[in-house]
């Protein structure tokens, strides 16, 4: 199983190697410009070793000209999402904040966080509950207990609060572009009872305007469809296609997927299942309907 950071490390790795490809360097020659021995610049392109921001814009000064100004902040950027907790480096949407949280968060959490933060687009498919970054402040609770039940108040607390916390890439600059297709069954559930349902739908009509968000429903009258083998979040990022990748939640890991083919996949699904949903203007019509009705 690829962790987000290693998937990072992998893709940034490829890139540094390329340019100095192209910069007509050899790894050693490099490595006697920037003062490393050899090796560190070997572990660094084969993804075996993170790598600071501060390094990485050493090794792109030695690059010189070969390296744009786009390529430059993509690269740090990049670079600050495959460092892990340990860098404190910079996403390019601010500071890495949930690492404040890394006695309460599991790897994996952060680990999507990351990729959450430093993603261009991100394309899901939700069947059962509205996906974090559009949750309210009470739905995010009543989920969050009822996911890990007997969780204490001030932990219940801190977790709502990093589910908020990861809505500003929402209206960052430049935000998120988010693609969301929910199952009716999503709008129908009742978490939290008929009062938090109804700000949460209500919610839902209000961001579904913002022009970064496409919000789509699939009814029941579609019947079966792909995403009822499960849900997925498809991260896009600047410039360089093939650092997507998709990630699968499962009940005590997370599955990352990067080979072009899984990629493949997964995008055509999203389209199939994208194309069977409502258009945006009725999802709205249909999620206000259900919550007058709740």
């Amino acid at each position: 199983m690829q962790h987000g950071p290693a998937v990072r490390r992998r893709k940034l790795g490829e890139e540094l190697r390329a340019l100095r490809d192209r910069s007509g360097l050899t790894s050693g020659e490099v490595a006697r410009i920037v003062g490393w021995h050899q090796s560190k610049i070997s572990r660094i392109e084969t993804g075996r070793s993170g790598v600071k921001t501060e390094d990485i814009r050493l090794l792109l000064d030695a690059y010189g000209e070969v390296v744009s100004v786009q390529q430059r902040a993509l690269l740090e950027a990049l670079g600050a999402s495959a460092a892990g907790p340990a860098a404190g480096a910079d996403t390019g949407r601010g500071r890495q904040w949930w690492h404040d949280y890394r006695g309460l968060l599991p790897q994996e959490y952060r680990d999507f966080i990351s990729l959450e933060a430093g993603a261009r687009a991100a394309r899901t498919v939700e069947l059962s509950v509205v996906p974090g970054l559009l949750q309210t402040p009470d739905y995010a609770r009543a989920v969050t207990r009822a996911a890990l039940g007997g969780l204490p108040e001030p932990k219940v607390d801190a977790l709502v609060d990093v589910r908020l916390a990861r809505q500003a890439v929402l209206r960052a600059d430049p935000p998120l572009e988010l693609s969301a297709v929910l199952d009716e069954a999503v709008l129908r559930r009742q978490i939290g009872g008929p009062g938090v349902m109804e700000e949460q739908l209500g919610h839902l009509v209000e961001v579904a305007r913002l022009p970064q968000v496409r919000l789509q429903v699939l009814p029941f009258s579609v019947g079966g469809h792909l995403g009822l083998t499960g849900p997925f979040v498809i991260f896009s990022f600047p410039s360089i296609a093939d650092l997507d990748v998709v990630v699968l939640d499962h009940l005590t890991s997370s599955l990352y997927l990067e080979r072009k083919e899984d990629l493949d996949a997964y995008s055509a699904a999203f389209r199939t299942i994208q194309a069977h949903a409502l258009p945006p203007r009725d999802s709205s019509d249909l999620i206000s309907t259900i919550a007058d009705d709740a």
